[in-house]
């Protein structure tokens, strides 16, 4: 996406207020990738107090949704001109990533479950290039080989897999949520003045995501009393209620606020190249914090999950080249509507 472009999908500075130009960018998608990798940590402890997962993530959306209720008032218009998207992204983007990746770090390590969901790039590809029967780089089909082969080493496929099926089931379930998150965030971006506000579709994406998952998780039958008390985090006693402030704050509304602001001025190609340091901010905090020790085959083989997301996403063309289609998102669906007409 040209500076020019991005600034406009921003929304014209309309409740965005930030500088034009790609170095804002990329810092936006380094901090959104910090702040998402720091939630798994802050969650499991909580999910190991007792709370079920899908209800530690309600907490987490209810709670982002609420402090960003202005936001969604504010931009009403909306559900009028966009309401496919902000369904499709508190769907996906919101409830879907959240709950299945919550539902699996009950089940796997944090840094696992992450590396898992980095398989997104290989899925789109895949679906790119059996689905749409679209042509893909070399480049980007040996990225998705080298996310696969290292995926394999991360879960010791040698030993029958080490982890919890379910768990890794879980997690590339939030993998294929995480597909709609980049692809949703990049909606409208070409529409020039009247691309969506970036703060809206979050806003109510959150709400949307919140109401799925009252329906889902049944938020009345939790035991809110586990939120009064301390939590274990490998042995130190932390405040629930502190942790479930840095989920809130920290790891939702301003991991999705700086991530989606990083799509629209980046594209969602290169801005999933810079969220590949969440599975490493992740692995890295639950070692120190959690003592999730990882295996050397496993150190390696997320080294080469991530480097195969890294070629997947970063072999992108420019939108409207001719060349063949290395990764989904905004390009796939541009290139698709050219064809069209």
């Amino acid at each position: 996406m040209h500076t020019s472009e991005s600034s406009r999908a921003a929304g014209d500075g309309k409740g965005v207020g930030l500088g034009d130009g790609k170095g804002v960018g990329l810092g936006l998608a380094l901090v959104s990738a910090l702040a998402f990798g720091g939630s798994g940590v802050a969650a499991k402890p909580l999910i190991e107090a007792g709370l079920d997962p899908l209800h530690v993530v309600w907490l987490r959306v209810a709670g982002a949704a609420l402090v960003m209720l202005p936001l969604a008032v504010r931009h009403r218009a909306l559900l009028r001109s966009r309401p496919a998207l902000l369904a499709g992204f508190g769907l996906l983007g919101v409830a879907g990533v959240q709950a299945f990746y919550f539902a699996s770090i009950s089940r796997i390590p944090v840094g696992v479950a992450l590396l898992v969901e980095y398989l997104a790039p290989a899925l789109v590809l895949g679906w790119v290039r059996f689905v749409q029967r679209r042509p893909v780089t070399r480049a980007a089909a040996l990225g998705v080989v080298l996310a696969v082969g290292g995926l394999a080493c991360v879960v010791e496929v040698w030993s029958g897999l080490s982890f919890d099926a379910l768990g890794l089931l879980l997690a590339l379930g939030a993998a294929c949520c995480q597909v709609g998150y980049f692809v949703l965030s990049d909606q409208g971006s070409d529409s020039g003045d009247q691309a969506p506000d970036p703060l809206g579709v979050i806003a109510y994406g959150l709400l949307v995501g919140t109401a799925v998952l009252t329906a889902v998780a049944h938020p009345w039958t939790m035991d809110f009393s586990v939120l009064a008390q301390r939590a274990d985090m490998n042995g130190t006693p932390v405040a629930a209620g502190l942790l479930l402030g840095w989920i809130v704050l920290i790891a939702t509304v301003l991991a999705y606020v700086t991530g989606v602001v990083s799509v629209r001025r980046l594209s969602p190609a290169i801005a999933g190249v810079v969220a590949c340091l969440e599975a490493v901010v992740a692995t890295v905090l639950a070692w120190v914090l959690l003592g999730e020790h990882l295996s050397a085959p496993q150190i390696v083989g997320g080294a080469v999950v991530l480097l195969g997301a890294f070629i997947a996403q970063s072999s992108t063309p420019a939108k409207g080249s001719a060349e063949p289609v290395a990764a989904g998102g905004a390009e796939s669906r541009l290139s698709a509507r050219e064809n069209a007409a």
